[in-house]
């Protein structure tokens, strides 16, 4: 029998499982490994891992001998049923209190029900959100740990060890809360990413078709950006990217078919708005840009009938046009956040999660896809006032978008003039208006409602929660519908 030395087992040598093994390594962490293609263990070893004191297991029953008690086993596996099935063949070796982490991509229902399932069992376990790619595996990624409490002292050694850091040497990694708070934190994380994403191609196209530049030119407009407001790693990488160029010369930017992929977390971010009645309307419209790019034969036809403006409107100051962009993606990227700043309160609420808002944005500020300088004012806001209801309401964000909102508004409509589509930068704006509006158009939509359905209303001149019904034709019944909320 091997000697249990290993401070913490992992099961997976995907890309992001290798990098994760050899940042533990680095940080003085003893690590097992196991791959269900066995000779994956013996090939890592031998060459990413050459060196290292990582060791390899070929079996389940090998690498839980090789650990330590508690046994920590962390699986970087596919999400869905893979993980269940990894759970199911190392639960055999496991006893009680020993831990098991998910640390992929998960749906947060699964995690809770992965919580609750082991714990019967005498199993801790962990679902972890682990944001920042290869890169951030490998130097420090973003780490969102949620699940059995009893676990987390078990593995905060070794989590914070390996996260990122921010300047003041914080890492961007701290306990999440029970259940699937971390995966739920790490979806709404991918479904921000989302349109972050989208925020930015929709500013590459307004430049690239509204001013015709070039990818040359593109890099120093996004460079330029990165050095203030707009200072993150997606904008870093896109600057980036204009750079690179193919073997012909040409931007490789250009040579890239315009059918975007994607994995789910930002789907399940809307859903999930959607089931907490929370109007997460940029990360839904980044989520249908994709479903858009995707029916790329029929846009072809499309464009062959459909036509847009017949003239391009003459833009003006050029200098002037890259500034509205700048303002309106920034703009709209505030609306972003505060969107996904209203889900998570509304989960909080609705699951007992206790989320530090403000610490869930200093996991956030480094290691992560959307890191960047602006997460820090998000910090400051939460810390300012933990009860805070949205970011809008804070001083420097409101401050931003009152100065802003003029140029956000041109950008919008320079758009419209020219035909390029700008969903998220729209619906952004959209729900600005609506959210700085004290009286919407649904009492209409109400009158509706109880005119066809009997569904009722609440007045302005009575208490809330008092329900009133009109006959409105003189000839309906006097029988109202009963209120609920879907």
């Amino acid at each position: 029998m091997p000697e249990a030395s290993c401070d913490i087992g992992l099961i997976g040598l995907a890309v992001m499982g290798q990098n994760l093994v050899l940042n533990m390594n680095d940080h003085g962490f003893k690590v097992a490994v196991f791959n269900r293609t066995v000779s994956k263990v013996d090939d890592f070893l031998a060459n990413e891992a050459k060196g290292t004191q990582v060791v390899g297991a070929h079996s389940m029953a090998e690498l839980a001998g090789l650990l330590k008690r508690p046994r920590r086993v962390m699986l970087m596996v596919k999400a869905g049923s893979t993980v269940d099935a990894m759970i199911d063949q190392i639960l055999p070796y496991l006893e009680a209190g020993d831990i098991v982490i998910d640390g992929g991509n998960s749906l947060f229902t699964d995690s809770t029900r992965r919580t609750k399932d082991l714990a019967e069992k005498g199993i801790l376990f962990i679902g972890t959100g682990v944001s920042g790619g290869e890169e951030g595996a490998r130097r420090g990624p973003s780490i969102m740990p949620g699940g059995n409490p009893a676990a987390w002292p078990h593995v905060k050694p070794i989590f914070q060890a390996i996260a990122a850091r921010v300047e003041d040497g914080s890492p961007c990694c701290d306990w999440v809360g029970e259940e699937g708070a971390g995966h739920f934190v790490k979806m709404v994380h991918n479904g921000i990413e989302y349109g972050d994403m989208q925020l930015i191609c929709e500013a590459y196209d307004l430049l690239h078709r509204g001013l015709g530049m070039t990818a040359d030119e593109l890099h120093d407009v996004f460079a330029e950006w990165n050095k203030g407001e707009l200072d993150s790693y997606l904008i870093d990488i896109t600057q980036q990217i204009f750079t690179k160029k193919d073997d012909d010369g040409a931007p490789l930017v250009d040579k890239i078919l315009d059918t975007a992929g994607q994995k789910g977390t930002g789907k399940w971010t809307v859903i999930s708005a959607l089931d907490e009645g929370q109007p997460v309307t940029l990360i839904g419209e980044s989520v249908f840009a994709r479903c858009l790019s995707a029916l790329k034969e029929e846009r072809v036809e499309a464009e062959k009938v459909l036509r847009g403006p017949k003239s391009a409107p003459k833009v003006g100051d050029r200098a002037k046009f890259i500034e509205d962009v700048r303002r309106a993606l920034f703009c709209s990227k505030i609306i972003s956040y505060a969107q996904g700043y209203m889900l998570l309160r509304a989960a909080g609420k609705e699951y007992g999660w206790n989320l530090n808002m403000g610490g869930i944005a200093l996991m956030w500020r480094g290691g992560c896809i959307i890191r960047s300088q602006f997460l820090g004012k998000i910090k400051d806001a939460f810390k300012k006032n933990p009860q805070l209801d949205n970011l809008l309401l804070d001083r420097f964000f409101s401050g931003i978008v009152n100065k802003y909102q003029a140029s956000w508004r041109k950008a919008v409509m320079h758009a419209v003039k020219l035909g390029v589509p700008t969903p998220a930068f729209s619906t952004a704006l959209a729900f600005f208006d609506g959210y700085r509006t004290a009286r919407l158009p649904q009492n209409l939509l109400q009158a509706q409602r109880d005119f066809f359905g009997a569904h009722t209303y609440e007045r302005v001149d009575k208490p809330r929660g008092e329900f009133f019904h009109t006959n409105w034709t003189g000839h309906g019944g006097r029988v109202a519908s009963s209120t609920y909320n879907a």
